[in-house]
C-alpha cells in the first residue's frame, strides 16, 4: 500500500471511530470536516497512480497480442475460457409465506436423501382428502424419476389412529401382493366411510378387508404386527415435527408445508408441488 492510500485508510479509520463515539448533537460537523479531507486525499492518490495503471494496461495488451500471434503461427486452436452464464434466473409463481411455509430447521423424511420426498398427510374420513385423490393419483403416475411420493395418515385422536392402522395394514398387504388393486381399495375405504360405516373397530375393518379377498388370519397377523406399530410411531413423530394441523397437507422434502387452500385449488396444488420439486432439483 503506497503512502497516499495509507493516509486515506487512516482518515477513514478516524472517521469511523469518531462517528461511533459522537453524540446526537455533534456528528454533523465532524463528518463534514473529515469527509473533505478524505475526498482531497483520494483525489490526490488517484492522480498519482493513474500513470502506473495506464502503463500496466498497455503492457497487458502487448502480451495478449504476442500470445495471439504465437498461437496463429503454431496452427493450434485457441483455448476458449468458459464464460459465466448470464441468462436470467428462473421466475416462480408461488411465494414463501403466502403459498407455502418453510420448516426451520428442515426435518427428516421417511426415506433417504437420494430422492425428493413429497408426503401427503391425510385421513380417510376427510372429504377434502377424498376430493384431492384423483388429482394426486394422476400426478403420482407421472412424477419425475427423482421424486418419492408417500402417504402419511394423520393421528390426532383415537378414530384417526384406527384409520392410520388400517392404512399401514393395507400398505403392507399391497406390498405383499395380497391386495391386488390398491387404488380401488383405497377409493373404497373413502366411500365406505362416506356411506356411514366409520370403520372404527378391528372387527369391522377385518370384514371390509375380507371383501377384497384378504384372509382373516392374514389380516389379523398384519394388523397386530411390529411393522405396523413401527410405522405408526414414525407417522406420529413426523406429524409433530411438521406441525400438521389439518389435512390434506403436503410436506415436500421435510422443508415446505402447504395445502390446497394455500395454493388456491387442487390443480394449483399440483403446480406448486412441481415448482418446489424444480427448486429442490436445481439446488
Amino acid at each position: 500500500m503506497n503512502s497516499s492510500l495509507s493516509k486515506t485508510f487512516g482518515i477513514f479509520t478516524v472517521l469511523l471511530f469518531t462517528l461511533a463515539a459522537c453524540s446526537k448533537e455533534e456528528p454533523a460537523t465532524v463528518m463534514e470536516e473529515t469527509t473533505d479531507a478524505v475526498q482531497e486525499t483520494v483525489a490526490e492518490a488517484t492522480v498519482n497512480e493513474a500513470p502506473e495503471t495506464e502503463a500496466a494496461e498497455t503492457e497487458a495488451v502487448v502480451v495478449v497480442e504476442e500470445s495471439a500471434a504465437e498461437t496463429e503461427a503454431s496452427g493450434e486452436e485457441p483455448i476458449l475460457l468458459a464464460q459465466a452464464d448470464t441468462s436470467a434466473a428462473k421466475t416462480y409463481q408461488f411465494k414463501e409465506g403466502t403459498h407455502y411455509q418453510r420448516l426451520v430447521p428442515t426435518q427428516p423424511t421417511t426415506g433417504s436423501a437420494d430422492k425428493i420426498e413429497v408426503a401427503e398427510f391425510f385421513w380417510y374420513g376427510c372429504p377434502h382428502c377424498y376430493d384431492l385423490e384423483p388429482h394426486i393419483n394422476r400426478w403420482a403416475k407421472s412424477k419425475p424419476a427423482n421424486v418419492r411420493f408417500v402417504r402419511i395418515p394423520a393421528m390426532w385422536n383415537r378414530a384417526l389412529k384406527t384409520h392410520a392402522q388400517l392404512f399401514y395394514t393395507e400398505e403392507i398387504l399391497v406390498r405383499n401382493g395380497v391386495i391386488k388393486e390398491p387404488e380401488a381399495f383405497r377409493t373404497a375405504v373413502f366411500e365406505e366411510y362416506r356411506r356411514g360405516n366409520r370403520l372404527l373397530s378391528e372387527d369391522s375393518i377385518g370384514k371390509f378387508f375380507a371383501r377384497f379377498g384378504v384372509p382373516t388370519d392374514e389380516f389379523s397377523k398384519t394388523w397386530s404386527s411390529f411393522e405396523v406399530a413401527q410405522k405408526l410411531r414414525v407417522a406420529d413423530d413426523l406429524a409433530r415435527r411438521y406441525s400438521i394441523a389439518s389435512v390434506p397437507t403436503i410436506v415436500l422434502n421435510g422443508k415446505y408445508r402447504f395445502g390446497a387452500g394455500d395454493a388456491g385449488s387442487y390443480p394449483k396444488l399440483i403446480e406448486l408441488i412441481n415448482e418446489l420439486i424444480d427448486r429442490e432439483s436445481t439446488r
